[in-house]
């Protein structure tokens, strides 16, 4: 099993550690470095638990064993793991703390927990794996009688395996290695693997409309959902017919994105895949972002690309950031082009001819695959680099959006003006990893001094550039969902209408406002 996360940190507390010489090196002499420690745990300042009859309440739901008021648990189910969220835990700050987390066994019990929420005004966040970084998981309390996290750890069953349609149920509490597991036991696969694996969950990839690193071969996760279950405070929502139908609006998408704020998602049907029989790693380089992004649309919109499919920009080359444990090593220029092929052999080398083919007449110069499979090797490493690099005043933060093809490289410029501007001295770098025929993603990482108020310098920084991502025809968020921090601009992208039906929606299924309330609308 997968070992809870840290409290402060990201991931396993046994693989946190310094940065290794030559990235300290690089750092120090960009951006200069200082010892910028966390406090200890014991240190940390929680809200107050539960009152001890709202616990002996839901104790008569789920068991008095599966409601958890102690600090220790609480504290590991507080914010997310944004920068922001864990620059106020590294201080202390656990004042948005649940006052109890509660552990349902299956639906019928999170129905019952959602049922004594609104008979009770208790604020709900459902909590999958705690990876969540635009704070959705940070409920308003104002009004409410307290705030529990609804943990789904315990619904962790491989349901269904329907090998002649290619699909599965999960239930959402599964952590997506232990899920691989159970379908690798059938020989098949999801095929899907965020930055946040190690992780996150199969209810929190539904939730957020979660995008793997392989997306260009599998797809995105709500694209692979045909069905779901979900507990509302109306009752239990079951969506799960046939893989497509007219039968009105897709209400499956209502939920896909929502982040626990129409109901909470307890199990998908999604589509499976065979476990791939070949995987090869493949390294290009070209000799300008511009040079990639042609050379990827075309690889793109070819209808045989590869199912990983990822361009760094000049400056994440240079720094290696493909590879964290090589931050600060040797580049050899231009920009790096990884491809990765998964799947049966004949059926991988049709797809590598096609993209050799394109990449070539494109002028890209072939790397072997090294560079590709020690990206493989230490693909879900980075955000335990933007935990070193924060012990030592590095403020390290991500965000993502997506634009049409001929938008890209404007919404690209403008991103890396603004963040240049209003980090200034930093470094701003860049990546496309997921790729449509229409347009593809960015994902920009960028690393600053932390200053005397690091919170404050990234949100006005983040405020800038999301008005800038907007100006230029970029969504406002491709993979990392909407939460409370990209909550003002929502209407910005879809309008007083759209914004319009998502408060009416909420006000139907949760009259009484109880499901994740400040998340979303």
């Amino acid at each position: 099993m997968t070992r809870e996360m840290h409290w402060s940190r990201w991931g396993d507390p046994d693989r946190s550690g310094p940065l290794a010489p030559a990235a300290r090196e690089l750092v120090d002499a960009f951006l200069g470095t200082r010892d910028t420690p966390a406090l200890a745990e014991a240190e940390a300042r929680l809200a107050p638990p539960l009152p001890a009859h709202l616990c002996a309440t839901f104790a008569g739901v789920v068991g008095a064993e599966q409601v958890r008021v102690d600090d220790a648990t609480r504290l590991r189910h507080t914010r997310g793991k944004s920068t922001p969220d864990l620059l106020l835990l590294r201080s202390g700050d656990a004042g948005d703390a649940p006052g109890a987390v509660v552990r349902p066994a299956d639906h019928d019990q999170v129905q019952a927990v959602v049922d004594v929420c609104v008979r009770e005004h208790v604020a709900l966040v459902p909590f999958g794996g705690g990876t969540s970084v635009v704070g959705g998981l940070v409920a308003d309390r104002d009004g409410f009688a307290g705030v529990i996290a609804l943990d789904l750890a315990r619904l962790d069953r491989l349901v269904e395996v329907d090998p002649l349609s290619g699909t599965a149920v999960l239930e959402a509490g599964l952590r997506a290695p232990e899920a691989e597991a159970l379908l690798a036991e059938h020989g098949l696969s999801l095929g899907h693997h965020p930055q946040s694996f190690e992780y996150a969950t199969i209810g929190g990839f539904a939730a957020t409309r979660s995008s793997g690193q392989a997306s260009a071969g599998y797809g995105r996760f709500d694209e692979m959902v045909l069905g779901l279950t979900a507990a509302t405070p109306r009752g239990r929502l079951d969506l799960d017919t046939a893989p497509a139908t007219a039968a009105g609006p897709d209400l499956r998408q209502w939920l896909l994105g929502s982040e626990g704020a129409f109901g909470v998602i307890t199990s998908v049907r999604v589509t499976v895949h065979p476990l791939p029989v070949a995987v090869l790693d493949e390294a290009w380089r070209l000799p300008s972002f511009a040079a990639g992004l042609d050379a990827v649309r075309e690889v793109a919109r070819s209808g045989l690309a590869p199912a990983v499919l990822r361009l760094s920009d000049e400056t994440e080359t240079a720094l290696n950031l493909a590879d964290p444990a090589s931050v600060g090593a040797q580049s050899d220029g231009g920009c790096l082009l990884l491809t990765g092929y998964e799947g049966t052999a004949d059926g991988l080398a049709v797809r590598r001819e096609a993209t050799t083919a394109l990449l070539r007449e494109a002028g890209a110069e072939a790397l072997g695959p090294g560079p590709g499979a020690a990206w493989r090797r230490g693909r879900y490493d980075g955000p335990y680099l933007r935990d070193s690099l924060l012990d030592v005043g590095v403020l390290v933060e991500t965000l993502e959006t997506a634009a049409l093809w001929s938008r890209l490289p404007a919404v690209y410029a403008a991103a890396r003006a603004s963040l240049g501007e209003h980090l200034d001295p930093g470094l701003v770098l860049a990546h496309v990893s997921h790729v449509y025929d229409n347009g593809a993603s960015l994902y920009f990482t960028v690393a600053a001094g932390q200053g005397e108020d690091p919170l404050g310098r990234w949100r006005q920084a983040k405020t800038a550039v999301t008005d800038a991502i907007l100006e230029a025809g970029g969504t406002l968020t491709h993979h990392h969902a909407v939460g409370r921090d990209h909550k003002p601009w929502l209407e910005r992208e879809v309008g007083p209408v759209g914004l319009a039906m998502l408060r009416a929606v909420k006000a139907e299924l949760d009259p009484t406002g109880v499901l994740n309330p400040g998340v979303l609308v």
